[in-house]
């Protein structure tokens, strides 16, 4: 696993649904409609997460997430930080009850 390119990471983006590099890092803001509905996408998302063993950072504050990824190991975005943001972009998006 290597840091990848600044092209690298602009193919990468294109890729992605609302990413954008900020600080070094992918960066993405997510608004729900409310807590459960942000809780019930954390919830799905932890199990990839935890498959992966690349953990993200992410702030969740009643319906809004923030997450940001990079790869510490590498000092910067490497593909495990891409496709975890893959992912993350296909997780659907369940109502509360």
């Amino acid at each position: 696993m290597s840091k990848l390119s600044d092209n690298e990471i602009q193919e990468g983006l294109r890729e992605l649904n609302g990413w954008s590099v900020q600080n070094g890092k992918l960066h993405k803001e997510i608004e729900f409609s409310d807590f459960d509905v942000a809780w019930n996408f954390m919830t799905i998302a932890v199990v990839e997460i935890q498959k992966m063993n690349h953990h993200p950072e992410w702030f969740n504050v009643y319906n809004k997430l923030v997450i940001d990824l990079m790869t510490h190991d590498v000092g910067g975005i490497s593909q495990n930080d891409i496709n975890l943001a893959k992912y993350l972009d296909k997780i659907p998006v369940i109502p509360s009850l």
